[in-house]
């Protein structure tokens, strides 16, 4: 059995990105995938106050709701994350819960040794954006920033579909080729991680 974490990063429940989540989460689910769902702006997470508590076990020391999302993950094969563009990065309730993440990377890098640069994964990752423009360069820095958030997580980055020219709630059902899309990808992302350890 495949555990997936899919964490919902959008500010609007029924979001551009939110609906191709759960077309992801559908489509890993109908190959046998279980998938525990997390809507970021449901839960109470403090940003990052740099205390550095972390660093003696590699948890964060502030006791809030990420522990229930960071224990999840550790206990997963796969993360799938979605999030709209916000001047080229993640929302701000994405943008927190990888701030306090911070931790897992203290855990990967100091406390177990794992050499910077390495990549020895234990999972993989997914992500999904939607941005409101059509430009060229519209998903460099949340990619850049994907990546290595999913490094702190000991993923890396497998695939990810992005989606241009959406942007008022609802516009991706006008699309139901990206809609068709997550679900395929949802189902290939599972697959992939029934294959083994990466």
């Amino acid at each position: 059995m495949v555990r997936i974490v899919a964490l919902f990063g959008s500010p609007r429940r029924s979001g551009n990105t939110s609906t191709l989540l759960s077309h992801a989460v559908e489509g890993a689910r109908d190959v046998g995938a279980v998938v525990d769902c997390f809507h970021l702006r449901d839960f109470k997470i403090s940003p990052c106050l740099e205390l550095y508590g972390c660093k003696t076990s590699g948890r964060c020391i502030i006791e809030d709701d990420f522990q229930k999302i960071a224990e999840a993950i550790q206990q997963s094969r796969g993360i799938m994350l979605a999030s709209p563009v916000f001047f080229y990065t993640v929302s701000a309730h994405t943008k927190i819960f990888m701030d306090r993440c911070q931790s897992l990377w203290v855990k990967r890098y100091w406390i177990d040794g794992v050499p910077f640069g390495s990549k020895n994964y234990d999972r993989r990752g997914f992500f999904i954006a939607a941005g409101a423009t059509q430009g060229k360069k519209l998903f460099d820095g949340v990619l850049l920033t994907v990546r290595y958030f999913f490094d702190a997580l000991g993923a890396d980055l497998w695939d990810s579909l992005l989606v241009r020219g959406v942007d008022a709630e609802g516009d991706i059902l006008q699309r139901p080729q990206d809609l068709i899309a997550a679900r395929e990808k949802g189902k290939d992302f599972a697959r992939v991680l029934m294959e083994g350890p990466c």
